[in-house]
């Protein structure tokens, strides 16, 4: 006789919303039409709708599996140092005036792992009190804020939302920052500014893109990186950089860089999540690393060591292959001439869609101002269409966009972009779907 089914200890989980990046992949995986567009991943694609092999990629690997030394050993805890000590250099500069004794670094599970190395260990080790108030009660004490700009990647939420959750370190809550100004489609840089400077406070954590902001696309001037620099220095608050697309978003390393580096240059503590998904095309080899910016080489071998015994228990050793792959393009002065080449190819291609798509919906005297496409830079520009317009280009035109009407412009070719503009024009217009889906087609 089958025993009787019991209650499960599991059975009243809740059950949490699938991430709408991977939700909407799958849609589109699932769709049969001729005519669908993918305009949700943040991977580049060639003007085939295809996944690209870097050519330098191609070349390393082929001589990789040609090394007779090649093997897949476990890495150490902190990595393949090579690689790291690279990476440390292609975020720093060649010349930066932090020697490289006072950044602890290691490698780590690409731009997600680094984001969440990072959140924990300031979770856990970053100072909640000031000297002058080291007396004071904790308990008297406000919980420390992360600030994230609003909109920021949504995986930033996730990753502050689980560390916030933990019983170590001091209480931690998200707080959001404005930076897009939805009327003019731009960057809010006054918003920002009035909002840190009225309601931060020294040891909160503010989470800036060091370049090609996702979602919207829109970065700070120099001049404005400058001015944020400054406050967060007068006021206290410790600086954490996402660099997923150095060198992918304006084709030039450095100048993608270049944020990080001002930083640097003032003495401030900071760290940086660092990503080589994009720029390498490595996405599914979770090429990353994580760097804290020190005042002292004391501190920097301290906070390593933290950093490591965090790695330990989380995941023991980073994956080997693609650090080993990244490592022997940027050691190489001459792999890097060519990897500069194919940085301008994928760079080069997004800025012409851009430019393509404001093209022709100018050219369809769309209704509304769409100069924020080609002033926006990087992989995703904030359209500025509405949920139920997202929803028609899905349902109607297989179309597929987040809700917030981020698209991913490298999911754009010359095949698919005319079939696009007719569509956004259609739902911006509010006409019958079968005057664009049936006159177009790639």
């Amino acid at each position: 006789m089958a025993p009787l089914p019991q209650e499960s200890l599991f059975g009243a989980l809740e059950v949490p919303p699938y991430d709408e990046v991977f939700a909407l992949m799958a849609a589109f995986a699932a769709d049969s039409s001729p005519q669908k567009v993918s305009l949700g991943a943040g991977v580049y694609r060639d003007d085939d709708a295809k996944s690209w092999r870097l050519n330098i990629i191609k070349k390393v690997e082929k001589l990789l599996w040609e090394d007779s030394s090649f093997d897949h050993e476990y890495l150490p805890i902190p990595g393949y140092q090579p690689f790291v000590d690279a990476a440390r250099e292609l975020i720093f500069g060649t010349n930066s005036p932090v020697p490289k004794c006072r950044i602890a670094s290691l490698q780590t599970i690409s731009g997600t792992g680094a984001n969440h190395i990072g959140a924990r260990f300031l979770k856990d080790h970053l100072p909640r009190l000031s000297p002058s108030s080291a007396s004071s009660s904790s308990s008297a004490t406000p919980a420390r804020k992360i600030w994230l700009s609003d909109p920021t990647w949504a995986n930033h939420h996730l990753i502050w939302d689980l560390v916030g959750t933990s019983s170590t370190g001091s209480p931690l809550k998200i707080a959001v920052y404005p930076y897009y100004h939805a009327p003019t489609r731009s960057f809010d840089f006054e918003g920002m500014v009035q909002n840190l400077e009225a309601n931060a406070q020294k040891g909160d954590i503010i989470l800036l893109h060091a370049c090609a902001h996702n979602p919207t696309g829109l970065d700070p001037t120099r001049a404005q990186w400058q001015e944020i620099a400054a406050l967060c220095q007068r006021k206290g608050i410790f600086p954490f950089f996402d660099s997923a697309y150095q060198g992918f978003a304006s084709g030039d390393l450095d100048n993608d860089a270049w944020a990080i580096r001002e930083f640097a240059s003032r003495g401030m503590e900071l760290c940086v999540a660092q990503s080589f998904s994009k720029n390498l095309g490595l996405y599914g080899q979770r090429v990353g690393a994580f760097h804290l910016v020190c005042h002292t080489e004391d501190a920097a071998r301290r906070a390593w060591s933290q950093m490591v015994e965090l790695q330990r228990g989380e995941f023991s050793t980073p994956p080997s292959y693609g650090a080993r792959v990244a490592a022997a393009v940027i050691c190489d002065p001459a792999y890097i001439s060519e990897w500069k080449q194919d940085l301008a190819v994928m760079s080069g291609r997004i800025k012409a869609m851009r430019h393509a798509l404001y093209d022709e919906l100018r050219r369809l005297r769309t209704p509304g101002t769409w100069e924020h496409i080609i002033n926006q830079i990087g992989m995703f520009s904030y359209t500025g269409l509405t949920k139920e317009q997202i929803k028609t280009l899905r349902d109607d035109y297989h179309i597929y966009m987040l809700e917030s009407g981020r698209a991913s412009i490298s999911g754009l070719n010359t095949k698919n972009v005319k079939y696009v503009a007719s569509a956004f024009d259609a739902v911006v217009r509010g006409t019958p779907s079968s005057s664009t889906s049936n006159g177009h087609g790639h």
